[in-house]
């Protein structure tokens, strides 16, 4: 058994703070996700775990223990912190007593699989990473494809899009591609339709059918699409609303489109 760290100036607690920066997590490729689910998530996904972070005196659930004593016995490194420095590491209120320092992932566009029923979700310069975890999480949900993410775009493994993800980060492929043009290229390769969201479609959301292999686009929470994006794709398409609002949440509009694809699949 190591020894318990207790200080902030221990190199690994340094480290753990570091990572809480972007540029941090990308020159070390490596970010962190705190909370039993997450973590369990990512150890049952097979992802790369550097080392398993551990409070004994808050990690309660007896399952848990047991996986981190099955993954020390296989050779993953356990750090054991004290209580006190361990929730002031993590950003969550009532921590659980796990997290974990994982290897990230850096997959394009080729990694993906665009299969005949495949629904895949890309996203033109979003900037809220809890609404990226969100959407991540309802993709898994679906049982979408995968997310891709277009040009200077939010970090999938910010702390707050880790958190919303509720564990799906781990389940659901996320690519990166800088530029849109590489994305429609690749869905031209592949046959997959591209549809546009746009508050001024000619098309209804409600009376459209969704055949798949399909890319629901979606825009920046400030801006939506571009013209030539919607240009550029396949269909575009409205969400119709009434009040007073004249847009929605991206995370809510995803929600919609995908519920919607899974709904046509299920009837089909």
């Amino acid at each position: 058994m190591t020894d318990t760290i207790t200080s902030a100036a221990n190199p690994l607690a340094k480290r753990v703070k570091l990572l809480a920066d972007r540029k941090h997590r990308r020159r070390q490729g490596a970010f962190v996700v705190e909370g039993l689910q997450p973590v369990w998530s990512a150890v049952e996904a097979g992802w790369e775990v550097e080392t398993l972070l551990v409070a004994p005196g808050l990690l309660t659930h007896q399952a848990a223990v047991r996986m981190v004593e099955e993954q020390e016995q296989a050779g993953v490194a356990v750090a054991r912190l004290g209580a006190d420095l361990f929730q002031r590491l993590v950003d969550r209120d009532g921590p659980s007593g796990i997290a974990a320092v994982l290897r990230s992932r850096d997959g394009g566009l080729d990694s993906l699989d665009a299969r005949p029923g495949s629904v895949f979700v890309a996203l033109d310069r979003i900037a809220n990473p809890g609404n990226l975890g969100t959407i991540i999480r309802t993709v898994d949900a679906v049982g979408g494809a995968g997310v891709i993410l277009i040009g200077d775009t939010v970090d999938p493994y910010a702390p707050a899009a880790v958190k919303a993800s509720m564990g799906s980060l781990f389940a659901v492929d996320v690519v990166h591609t800088p530029d849109a043009s590489e994305f429609f290229t690749w869905a031209a390769e592949r046959g997959v339709a591209v549809v546009a969201t746009s508050g001024s479609a000619d098309e209804d959301h409600w009376s459209a059918a969704y055949d798949p292999p399909l890319a629901f686009l979606l825009g920046s929470e400030r801006e939506g699409l571009p013209e030539d994006l919607l240009a550029r794709a396949s269909r575009r398409v409205r969400i119709p609303m009434g009040g007073t609002v004249d847009s929605l949440n991206i995370g809510v509009a995803a929600s919609i489109m995908l519920y919607e694809a899974r709904r046509h699949a299920e009837n089909r």
